[in-house]
């Protein structure tokens, strides 16, 4: 594994780690929180933002407009069958997510799910960076590279292992700032 290699799939492990943070509610409405809602159409699981338009008219709603009306019903289903944990509300033409305030135990949840979502992004890059510690051993194994050679790919595989960690520590912190900001 080359170090740009292990570079870029640490860098998609901290940019999935931002995905999954960004479908943590705050307490303010955030398209995003739809993000992983999957709704059966036409006996295919398709993502609701493929299905319909959805804004945030103000700081306490998200409004989900269908492209086809016909889908309304199925998608107010698969909001409430989803994770979310919000209550779609239909009015025939459109469907509104009214966003309640967050109770000072529903922040410590969400702070514990998001340092979950921090730790496994954390375990992905430690694993990618053993991945290429043993590729790099393996290569001095075979007489590829020399030891000195080895000793500082495998300080650099470090350093950026230390750098993508800190990363998802500073995105952690920007998270749970968000969510106990009342």
């Amino acid at each position: 594994m080359k170090l740009d290699e292990a570079s870029n799939k640490m860098k998609s492990s901290v940019e999935a780690t931002q995905r999954d943070f960004n479908t943590i509610r705050t307490g303010r409405a955030n398209s995003s929180l739809l993000d992983k809602v999957q709704v059966e159409y036409y006996g295919t699981p398709t993502p609701l933002k493929s299905l319909a338009n959805i804004s945030t008219p103000d700081a306490t709603t998200i409004l989900i407009q269908p492209y086809d009306k016909g889908s309304l019903n199925i998608i107010e289903k698969a909001i409430s069958m989803s994770d979310v944990g919000l209550t779609p509300s239909n009015d025939g033409s459109v469907i509104r997510l009214n966003i309640p305030p967050l109770t000072s135990d529903r922040r410590k949840e969400l702070v514990k799910l998001a340092a979950k979502y921090a730790e496994d992004g954390k375990v992905a890059i430690r694993n990618i960076r053993r991945e290429a510690l043993d590729s790099i051993r393996k290569q001095e194994k075979a007489a590829e590279i020399s030891e000195d050679e080895s000793r500082d790919l495998q300080d650099e595989v470090q350093k950026l292992t230390n750098k993508y960690t800190a990363k998802i520590d500073d995105l952690l912190a920007e998270k749970e700032k968000d969510i106990t900001t009342v």
